[in-house]
Protein backbone atom coordinates (compact mmCIF):
# COMPACT_ATOMS: atom_id res chain seq x y z
CA UNK A 1 0.00 0.00 0.00
CA UNK A 2 1.12 3.63 -0.91
CA UNK A 3 -1.95 5.50 -0.69
CA UNK A 4 -4.31 6.18 1.96
CA UNK A 5 -7.39 8.32 1.34
CA UNK A 6 -9.59 9.79 4.24
CA UNK A 7 -12.97 11.21 4.39
CA UNK A 8 -12.83 13.76 6.95
CA UNK A 9 -16.68 14.41 8.83
CA UNK A 10 -17.88 11.10 10.65
CA UNK A 11 -14.70 9.47 9.41
CA UNK A 12 -11.32 11.37 10.38
CA UNK A 13 -13.72 13.49 12.72
CA UNK A 14 -16.31 12.38 15.07
CA UNK A 15 -19.66 14.15 13.35
CA UNK A 16 -20.77 16.54 10.62
CA UNK A 17 -18.51 20.04 10.43
CA UNK A 18 -21.48 21.97 9.09
CA UNK A 19 -23.86 20.61 11.50
CA UNK A 20 -21.57 22.04 14.11
CA UNK A 21 -21.79 25.51 12.28
CA UNK A 22 -25.41 24.66 11.97
CA UNK A 23 -26.00 24.08 15.88
CA UNK A 24 -24.13 27.52 17.03
CA UNK A 25 -26.59 29.37 13.76
CA UNK A 26 -29.90 28.19 15.62
CA UNK A 27 -30.47 25.93 12.28
CA UNK A 28 -29.19 22.27 13.49
CA UNK A 29 -31.66 20.21 12.51
CA UNK A 30 -32.57 21.63 9.57
CA UNK A 31 -29.03 21.41 8.17
CA UNK A 32 -28.55 17.66 9.63
CA UNK A 33 -32.05 16.76 7.91
CA UNK A 34 -30.15 17.99 4.70
CA UNK A 35 -26.87 16.52 5.49
CA UNK A 36 -28.32 12.89 6.57
CA UNK A 37 -30.24 12.75 3.42
CA UNK A 38 -27.18 13.50 1.49
CA UNK A 39 -24.97 10.79 3.06
CA UNK A 40 -27.59 8.50 1.98
CA UNK A 41 -27.28 9.17 -1.35
CA UNK A 42 -31.35 10.32 -1.84
CA UNK A 43 -30.01 14.08 -3.02
CA UNK A 44 -27.36 15.36 -4.96
CA UNK A 45 -24.45 16.79 -2.74
CA UNK A 46 -23.37 19.54 -4.78
CA UNK A 47 -27.23 20.91 -4.23
CA UNK A 48 -26.93 19.92 -0.70
CA UNK A 49 -24.38 21.33 -0.26
CA UNK A 50 -24.86 24.68 -2.08
CA UNK A 51 -28.53 24.55 0.05
CA UNK A 52 -26.71 24.05 3.47
CA UNK A 53 -24.23 26.66 3.27
CA UNK A 54 -26.90 29.19 1.98
CA UNK A 55 -28.79 28.80 5.07
CA UNK A 56 -25.39 29.95 7.17
CA UNK A 57 -25.13 33.32 5.51
CA UNK A 58 -24.63 35.65 8.34
CA UNK A 59 -22.73 33.02 10.38
CA UNK A 60 -19.80 35.13 11.68
CA UNK A 61 -16.44 33.89 10.58
CA UNK A 62 -14.74 34.15 13.76
CA UNK A 63 -17.05 31.24 14.94
CA UNK A 64 -16.67 29.00 12.09
CA UNK A 65 -12.69 29.01 12.77
CA UNK A 66 -13.32 28.76 16.65
CA UNK A 67 -15.50 25.95 15.99
CA UNK A 68 -13.17 24.23 13.37
CA UNK A 69 -10.37 24.22 15.98
CA UNK A 70 -12.66 22.23 18.76
CA UNK A 71 -13.94 19.72 16.69
CA UNK A 72 -13.48 15.84 17.87
CA UNK A 73 -11.45 13.35 16.48
CA UNK A 74 -12.41 10.54 15.58
CA UNK A 75 -10.99 8.12 18.44
CA UNK A 76 -7.73 6.34 16.35
CA UNK A 77 -7.21 8.94 13.42
CA UNK A 78 -3.79 9.83 15.46
CA UNK A 79 -2.66 6.48 15.83
CA UNK A 80 -3.69 5.05 12.56
CA UNK A 81 -1.92 7.91 10.53
CA UNK A 82 0.96 7.67 12.40
CA UNK A 83 1.35 3.82 11.63
CA UNK A 84 0.36 4.24 8.34
CA UNK A 85 2.82 7.03 7.70
CA UNK A 86 5.23 4.67 9.30
CA UNK A 87 4.79 1.97 7.09
CA UNK A 88 5.72 4.51 4.24
CA UNK A 89 2.03 4.97 3.23
CA UNK A 90 1.01 8.28 1.87
CA UNK A 91 -2.19 10.02 3.58
CA UNK A 92 -4.59 12.23 2.18
CA UNK A 93 -7.57 14.15 3.96
CA UNK A 94 -10.56 14.24 1.07
CA UNK A 95 -13.39 16.08 2.49
CA UNK A 96 -17.10 17.83 1.22
CA UNK A 97 -16.20 19.88 4.58
CA UNK A 98 -13.79 22.59 4.65
CA UNK A 99 -10.60 24.07 5.14
CA UNK A 100 -11.26 25.69 8.35
CA UNK A 101 -11.59 22.36 9.41
CA UNK A 102 -9.55 19.99 7.66
CA UNK A 103 -5.69 21.97 7.37
CA UNK A 104 -6.45 22.96 10.96
CA UNK A 105 -6.91 19.31 11.87
CA UNK A 106 -3.67 18.29 9.13
CA UNK A 107 -1.26 18.96 11.53
CA UNK A 108 -2.86 17.51 14.95
CA UNK A 109 -3.73 14.17 13.07
CA UNK A 110 -0.68 14.39 11.02
CA UNK A 111 -1.68 13.45 7.15
CA UNK A 112 0.01 14.75 4.41
CA UNK A 113 -2.40 16.72 2.42
CA UNK A 114 -5.89 17.41 2.55
CA UNK A 115 -8.75 18.87 -0.31
CA UNK A 116 -11.96 20.80 0.54
CA UNK A 117 -14.02 23.10 0.11
CA UNK A 118 -13.75 27.26 1.12
CA UNK A 119 -16.81 29.08 2.80
CA UNK A 120 -16.72 32.58 1.00
CA UNK A 121 -17.14 35.00 3.74
CA UNK A 122 -16.97 39.17 3.46
CA UNK A 123 -16.99 41.49 6.14
CA UNK A 124 -16.28 38.94 8.70
CA UNK A 125 -19.39 37.04 7.81
CA UNK A 126 -20.36 34.03 5.91
CA UNK A 127 -21.85 35.16 2.53
CA UNK A 128 -23.39 31.96 2.18
CA UNK A 129 -21.41 31.21 -0.85
CA UNK A 130 -18.59 27.71 -0.70
CA UNK A 131 -16.59 26.77 -3.72
CA UNK A 132 -13.33 24.51 -3.94
CA UNK A 133 -12.03 21.04 -4.42
CA UNK A 134 -14.94 18.67 -2.97
CA UNK A 135 -18.05 19.89 -4.22
CA UNK A 136 -19.63 17.11 -6.47
CA UNK A 137 -20.64 13.76 -6.38
CA UNK A 138 -17.83 12.55 -8.17
CA UNK A 139 -15.00 15.02 -7.02
CA UNK A 140 -13.36 12.64 -4.43
CA UNK A 141 -12.87 9.82 -7.62
CA UNK A 142 -11.87 12.42 -10.26
CA UNK A 143 -9.38 13.88 -7.44
CA UNK A 144 -8.14 10.09 -6.65
CA UNK A 145 -7.19 9.37 -9.98
CA UNK A 146 -5.11 12.79 -10.56
CA UNK A 147 -2.95 11.98 -7.27
CA UNK A 148 -2.48 8.12 -8.21
CA UNK A 149 -1.46 9.38 -11.42
CA UNK A 150 1.35 11.83 -9.92
CA UNK A 151 2.50 9.61 -7.27
CA UNK A 152 2.38 6.66 -9.91
CA UNK A 153 0.13 4.42 -7.33
CA UNK A 154 -2.00 1.98 -8.79
CA UNK A 155 -5.81 1.25 -7.49
CA UNK A 156 -4.22 -1.91 -6.13
CA UNK A 157 -1.92 -0.02 -3.73
CA UNK A 158 -4.80 2.34 -2.79
CA UNK A 159 -7.04 2.74 0.31
CA UNK A 160 -10.04 4.37 0.91
CA UNK A 161 -11.97 5.20 4.18
CA UNK A 162 -15.67 6.51 4.33
CA UNK A 163 -18.77 6.74 4.94
CA UNK A 164 -21.50 8.29 3.34
CA UNK A 165 -22.82 8.33 -0.61
CA UNK A 166 -20.01 10.76 -1.73
CA UNK A 167 -17.06 8.92 -1.08
CA UNK A 168 -18.46 6.56 -3.75
CA UNK A 169 -16.46 8.09 -6.01
CA UNK A 170 -13.04 7.22 -4.99
CA UNK A 171 -14.13 3.44 -4.02
CA UNK A 172 -14.35 3.07 -8.05
CA UNK A 173 -10.21 3.09 -7.91
CA UNK A 174 -9.26 1.87 -4.67
CA UNK A 175 -8.97 -1.80 -4.66
CA UNK A 176 -9.20 -1.51 -0.67
CA UNK A 177 -12.23 0.26 0.42
CA UNK A 178 -13.03 0.74 3.96
CA UNK A 179 -16.59 1.76 4.95
CA UNK A 180 -16.39 3.09 8.60
CA UNK A 181 -19.54 3.33 10.46
CA UNK A 182 -21.09 4.14 6.94
CA UNK A 183 -24.78 3.93 5.32
CA UNK A 184 -25.77 1.35 3.76
CA UNK A 185 -25.07 2.71 0.26
CA UNK A 186 -21.58 2.93 0.80
CA UNK A 187 -21.34 -0.26 2.49
CA UNK A 188 -22.37 -1.92 -0.56
CA UNK A 189 -19.42 -1.44 -2.31
CA UNK A 190 -16.68 -1.91 0.20
CA UNK A 191 -14.33 -4.57 0.71
CA UNK A 192 -14.13 -4.41 4.98
CA UNK A 193 -16.72 -2.49 6.84
CA UNK A 194 -15.98 -1.35 10.46
CA UNK A 195 -18.71 -0.79 12.64
CA UNK A 196 -17.46 0.82 15.85
CA UNK A 197 -16.25 3.95 16.35
CA UNK A 198 -12.19 3.27 16.40
CA UNK A 199 -9.97 4.26 13.09
CA UNK A 200 -7.28 1.63 14.59
CA UNK A 201 -9.74 -1.62 13.40
CA UNK A 202 -8.61 -0.88 9.75
CA UNK A 203 -4.98 -1.55 10.66
CA UNK A 204 -5.94 -5.56 10.58
CA UNK A 205 -7.14 -5.21 7.16
CA UNK A 206 -4.11 -4.01 5.42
Amino acid sequence: MKLAVFDFDSTLMDGETIDFFAREFGIGERVAAITERAMNGEIDFFESLQERVALLKGLEFAKVEAISRSLPYMPGAKETIAELKKRGVNVVCFSGGFRTATTYAKDILGFDADFSNALHHKDGVLTGLVGGDMMFDFSKGDMLVRLQELLHVTPAQTMVVGDGANDLSMFAHADTRVAFCAKEILKKEATVSVESKDLTQILQYI
